[in-house]
């Protein structure tokens, strides 16, 4: 059982720190961090804008990294925010034209990437271990919230 754990975790925490790497290296020509790829390819997504707390919840992020995050895009002019009257989570977050452009590009590096990190998968057990990562988050994630049952 130890060895499972043990693999799990050390895969997960590598997988983590080569695409953080990798995400670093790409974003570095912008002045960004890693983090903002995920950022700025999730509001791609959104031609008419999207709020910051939607955004939090699809990044999984909290407001204070949310916050930060946008606070940097803006100040780069990638990032709009329409409806300022209204709180930095209520308002309408939309990508500038340069913002769209940089989305792009990031899309398609991560596109590059993701196909060469899944070089000799079949398509087969690429739909496997989706389906068996997404199972154990959520398990995880109600773990998280009832604790580890005794035993």
């Amino acid at each position: 059982m130890l060895d499972r754990f043990e693999r799990f975790s050390i895969a997960l925490f590598e997988i983590f720190r080569y695409w953080h790497k990798i995400a670093g290296d790409e974003m570095k020509k912008y002045g960004l961090k890693g983090a903002h790829a995920t950022y700025l390819t999730t509001m791609h997504r959104f031609e008419d804008g999207i709020s910051a707390t939607q955004l939090g919840e699809l990044c999984a992020k909290d407001k204070a990294d949310v916050s930060r995050m946008l606070s940097i895009l803006e100040k780069k002019g990638l990032v709009t925010r329409e409806n300022t009257g209204r709180s930095l989570y209520r308002a309408l977050l939309k990508l500038t034209d340069e913002g769209k452009a940089v989305a792009e590009h990031v899309q398609e590096r991560a596109r590059v990437a993701v196909e060469s990190a899944g070089k000799g998968i079949s398509d087969a057990d690429r739909a496997v271990f989706y389906h068996t990562l997404e199972t154990i988050a959520d398990n995880l994630q109600l773990l998280s919230k009832e604790g580890i049952p005794n035993t």
